[in-house]
């Protein structure tokens, strides 16, 4: 029994002694930079791990086609109601040209209020396609120029000013809501514990 048991004994120190070892080892090579790069601050390489972590393009593109694809849906759904309201044709032409968006008269108005109310339910997806208060701003004036270009491409640019005011209205009216609503979303408290 002695044997075994100094057996033992001299197999567990010589495996702490291999395990320390091998733990200074992995912790040399954690500290010491890989060769040929530089060793930053770790308050630059955290900033730039955060701007690299929110800096996603795929994610952007996504949110980018999502919020379009959701605004079109909406105007949609809205010209749709208008039909059954007001007796308004049914026609892609009124997403993409101008001739429908009148100020002066009460069935450019339909349309009017068409674009302005997708704007706003526009500002409401903005809380949940992207989440920050700070990019409402961006976003939605790229959903405007994509409008414009995919305007410019179907019917040439609009020339009246009805439409440029309209959506111009619009607009704005889905940055000021949309921001708005992003930052009361962000600034809730979080819940810990819920009973």
């Amino acid at each position: 029994m002695a044997i075994q048991r100094s057996n033992i004994v001299s197999n567990a120190s010589s495996n702490s002694q291999s395990s320390s070892s091998f733990t200074n080892v992995a912790a040399n090579r954690s500290l010491s930079p890989p060769p040929g790069s530089l060793l930053l601050p770790t308050s630059t390489s955290a900033a730039a791990a955060a701007q690299a972590a929110q800096f996603n393009p795929r994610l952007i593109l996504s949110q980018i086609v999502a919020l379009q694809s959701f605004h079109y849906l909406v105007l949609g759904f809205i010209l749709q109601v208008n039909h059954v309201l007001f007796a308004t044709s049914v026609t892609v032409d009124r997403i993409f040209t101008a001739k429908y968006l009148d100020l002066w008269t009460a069935l450019g108005w339909v349309d009017n209020a068409a674009v302005l109310v997708s704007s706003l339910v526009g500002s409401v997806l903005l809380v949940f396609i992207v989440e920050k208060s700070k990019k409402c701003l961006d976003f939605c004036v790229t959903l405007f120029l994509i409008h414009v270009i995919i305007c410019s491409i179907y019917d040439g640019v609009p020339s009246t000013w009805d439409w440029w005011i309209v959506h111009i209205l619009g607009m704005i009216a889905m940055v000021v809501l949309g921001e708005y609503l992003c930052s009361k979303r962000e600034l809730s408290d979080i819940p810990l514990l819920v009973l």
